[in-house]
């Protein structure tokens, strides 16, 4: 019995105790440094220069938008150029830009990569609503009424026509709702302009979206203007080509342009091989379709949002209103009515122009173009056989009511 004695263990347990004591009051001290000022200012210091980094990023993105949207009016101004327009110059110089933000992102790492897109994502958004209301500029009310309740009934047809027939072949295909309609009312009103106008009345909750469907729901509005960007193209060249056979008067002709073509600068373009005359036909007949566009928006957003499409994308149950459509129809009034506003009417389409232009640019430093090739050869199809429709019906109205 004597053999059983504690004493060791407690020996034992001194001598561990002992070297740690030093161990943890060096750590508590070493836990505790941060909190002393001097350790704090390295911190605190570091929040400028991210600031400086960001506001850096915003600025290069809103220098390389800027001078893509001037060279895009610039060379819309060409001859060879006036097919495609300055929009759509302005996209594809977007896309061209991601090769040395490209290099960027790989200089600055993910934090300029996030930087540059919040920036370009800003701009195609806020810029975009601007541009469409300076583009209300361009409207001239009396001139429409004064062409007469037939051009606009025929554009109200056309574009309610064209919008639903796209839409339901579109969905057919399996092409997704949210690039369906966007396509639809593309090729149904006025291409780009019409594309991003009726994204901005179907909008996206980005706070309770996940980041894949916020760069899906922009890869839609890439997707969208590129597709009626290359029909309009394509019918444009092809109503020129077939012109000699048709058979019409240059007031049908340029009728069938505005009434059938996506942008204006294609009708625009069309129009003009039939003289003066055929260029005014066009370009009011085509003005007529723009004039559906806030009606169009508004409507769209409205079904969107009492939609089950509106609201597996966070969207409001709300029927959303959106206001820079109002701005749009005000900014008509405004140059039809007002003289003021009138002597500044080119100034200010200008203005909408290359604002509408670096909104362009910015969507396109921001597209994925396998996602394009993937998701949007059906969407593609879709418009290429209501485009083919919508000819024939365009060519129908002129021969028959003008």
């Amino acid at each position: 019995m004597a053999q059983t004695t504690p004493q060791p263990i407690p020996q034992q347990t001194a001598r561990q105790t002992t070297p740690r004591d030093p161990v943890n009051s060096a750590n508590t001290a070493n836990i505790a440094a941060p909190a002393s000022p001097v350790n704090a200012a390295p911190r605190n210091a570091s929040a400028p220069c991210a600031w400086a980094a960001r506001a850096a990023d915003a600025a290069l993105i809103a220098a390389l938008t800027a001078g893509a949207s001037v060279a895009g009016t610039l060379l819309g101004g060409r001859p060879v150029f006036k097919l495609f327009g300055a929009l759509i110059i302005a996209l594809v110089i977007g896309f061209a830009l991601q090769i040395p933000l490209g290099a960027w992102y790989g200089h600055g790492g993910a934090a300029h990569r996030t930087a540059v897109r919040t920036s370009a994502g800003f701009i195609s958004n806020k810029f975009l609503r601007l541009g469409i209301i300076l583009l209300g500029f361009k409207l001239n009310l009396q001139q429409l009424f004064a062409a007469g309740v037939k051009t606009i009934a025929l554009a109200a047809c056309i574009v309610a026509v064209t919008i639903t027939i796209t839409y339901r072949v579109a969905r057919r295909l399996g092409v997704e709702p949210h690039l369906a309609i966007l396509t639809a009312g593309g090729t149904g009103i006025c291409g780009a302009a019409a594309v991003m106008g009726i994204s901005g009345s179907m909008p996206l909750d980005e706070g309770a979206a996940s980041p894949e469907d916020a760069e899906k729901w922009h890869e839609d509005e890439a997707m969208a203007v590129a597709i009626v960007a290359i029909m309009g193209t394509l019918f444009a060249l092809g109503e020129l080509a077939l012109r000699p056979v048709l058979g019409l008067t240059d007031v049908q002709f340029g009728t069938m342009g505005g009434a059938s073509l996506h942008e204006i600068a294609h009708a625009v373009a069309v129009g003009g091989a039939a003289g003066d005359a055929g260029m005014n036909a066009a370009i009011i007949m085509k003005l007529s379709r723009v004039l559906m566009l806030a009606p169009a928006a508004i409507i769209i957003g409205a079904w969107w949002a009492r939609s089950p499409h509106g609201a597996a994308t966070g969207g409001s149950k709300h029927v959303p209103i959106p206001w820079f459509m109002l701005g749009f129809v005000l900014a008509s009034i405004a140059g039809t009515y007002i003289p003021a506003v009138q002597a500044a009417t080119a100034m200010l389409v200008t203005i909408a122009y290359l604002v509408l232009g670096m909104a362009m640019a910015a969507l396109g430093t921001n597209v994925d173009f396998k996602a394009i090739a993937r998701r949007g050869r059906t969407a593609f199809l879709a418009s290429l056989l209501v485009s083919v429709l919508l000819a024939c019906l365009a060519f129908a109205a002129a021969k028959l009511l003008f």
